[in-house]
């Protein structure tokens, strides 16, 4: 199991785990390869605004973070913008916009994208939901949303929620049984978030209990 683990430690993304963020290593698997492609093809994209789409943890901000290694650019949190962001943009050639929700100042988002596309620039923003599903009070900015390419990243499937459980688990040096993994895989629900909750309770248990992990200890951590 050690060089199993540590070969997949090559190969896997690690969602909302800092210190990993510069590791080029991303797991690429049907639910996120779309957009992994898409945001290495750059610039040879259809339209210059993408729209990427996840639930919380799904790993857009791991994505993100490849994406300024590799071509940099600005980034910065949708409730963040401001006048002064308008401006510090100019230098750049890509920006990105993090957590976009309905409740974003309407008015500079919208100066924003004119910016954006006058200078020929390009936007990546990162969303739990599709933009052109946003209900702007301003129309033309629900106008402009439609002229997003939209890269959503899907559910998990076994592989990914496999590699996603070893490599939390194997960070935070917590050794675990492939048959286990198999067991919480069929247990879970097929949801990022769920694995990140389930993740933070099998490391507090571990913590507590200091004793190899079990069936009766992924029971608890899983509220069964």
């Amino acid at each position: 199991m050690g060089d199993e683990m540590k070969n997949l430690n090559q190969q896997i993304l690690s969602f909302d785990y800092e210190q990993n963020f510069n590791d080029q290593d991303f797991y690429v698997s049907k639910s996120n390869e779309y957009s992994f492609k898409l945001l290495n093809s750059w610039p040879k994209w259809e339209k210059n605004f993408v729209n990427l789409i996840g639930e919380n943890f799904s790993g857009k901000s791991h994505l993100i973070n490849i994406f300024l290694q590799n071509f940099k650019g600005i980034k910065i949190t949708a409730s963040k913008i401001t006048n002064d962001f308008l401006k510090e943009i100019k230098i750049y050639e890509n920006i990105i916009i993090e957590d976009l929700l309905e409740s974003i100042d309407e008015n500079l988002l919208f100066t924003l994208i004119n910016t954006i596309e006058q200078d020929n620039k390009y936007l990546i923003v990162t969303s739990t939901k599709p933009i052109v599903d946003f209900e702007f009070k301003l129309q033309d900015l629900n106008s402009r949303s439609k002229n997003f390419l939209l890269s959503a990243i899907e559910k998990p499937e076994d592989d990914l929620m496999y590699a996603l459980i070893l490599k939390n688990l194997s960070d935070r040096q917590i050794s675990i049984d492939k048959k286990l993994i198999d067991f919480i895989i069929k247990r879970i629900c097929r949801s990022y978030g769920k694995i990140s909750d389930f993740i933070y309770k099998i490391d507090e248990i571990s913590l507590k209990r200091k004793k190899p992990i079990d069936f009766k200890i992924i029971k608890e951590a899983l509220g069964e």
